[in-house]
């Protein structure tokens, strides 16, 4: 099963920004991706109306295409 969440990086821990259904113990896979303001500055700096998750999804199609 895949999910994707959101997390912050606190004191050495990645904290969930949602509830989590797993059992205590439980392990799991983490892929970091940094935040598409980091990637896409500038592009948020020319069109402030773009929210960072309409960002992400343009993110995300072009790794799909293989340009990131």
């Amino acid at each position: 099963m895949v999910r994707v969440i959101r997390a912050r990086y606190e004191n050495g821990v990645l904290k969930p920004l949602e509830k989590l259904d797993l059992k205590d113990g439980e392990e799991v896979e983490v892929v970091i991706r940094r935040s598409s303001v980091n990637v896409f500055g500038v592009l948020l700096r020319r069109r402030p109306d773009l929210k960072p998750e309409d960002v992400d999804k343009v993110i995300e199609e072009l790794e799909n295409e293989g340009v990131l």
